[in-house]
């Protein structure tokens, strides 16, 4: 994971899909995704994320370096609940979203945030556009107004990030 921004799309190259790979197995070892990913506070929450979420965040090492990691589990369906998704996270879980810091230089503009939508079961998300079935990993929607880079860069603190405090890391 330790290259920086090509002149490729800004998500879903062959490179992205092998990072967001590499990093869906970094957060499987360290439990925050997964059958035995740990469980936190459930959240209502609001689209794209899903009804309910779940929050998890620490540093992981992927491929040699290690970030941050905030991982939000998106829960949804029908008769979705706070105590229902308690009582069944796999019934109700529909997607997870994940930040990952790369290293300086991968995306500045953005604070190298590598973005990706995975399945409950890890594969990617994908997003059809014109025809095309992009995966969604990588720079996510960069410079649309539109997407994970959009909404985030609004986020309080200057550093794409909602709730949680990032000055610690």
């Amino acid at each position: 994971m330790m290259r920086t921004m090509g002149m490729g799309p800004p998500m879903g190259s062959a490179e992205d899909v092998t990072d967001s790979q590499a990093l869906w197995r970094s957060l499987e070892r360290a439990q925050l995704v997964g059958t035995r990913a740990k469980k936190s506070e459930l959240h209502m929450s609001a689209p794209p994320h899903g009804k309910i979420t779940e929050i998890l965040h620490q540093p992981i090492t992927v491929n040699g370096y290690t970030g941050l990691a905030i991982i939000k589990q998106n829960y949804g369906g029908p008769d979705v609940s706070i105590d229902n998704v308690e009582s069944d996270r796999a019934k109700y879980l529909k997607a997870v979203t994940v930040m990952y810091k790369r290293e300086a230089g991968y995306d500045p503009e953005n604070k190298d945030w590598f973005w990706a939508k995975y399945t409950p079961d890890g594969g990617l998300d994908v997003m059809e556009k014109m025809g095309m079935n992009i995966k969604l990993a990588g720079r996510v929607a960069k410079g649309k107004q539109e997407g994970c880079i959009f909404c985030h860069q609004n986020a309080p603190g200057g550093d794409f990030v909602f709730l949680i405090d990032t000055q610690a890391r």
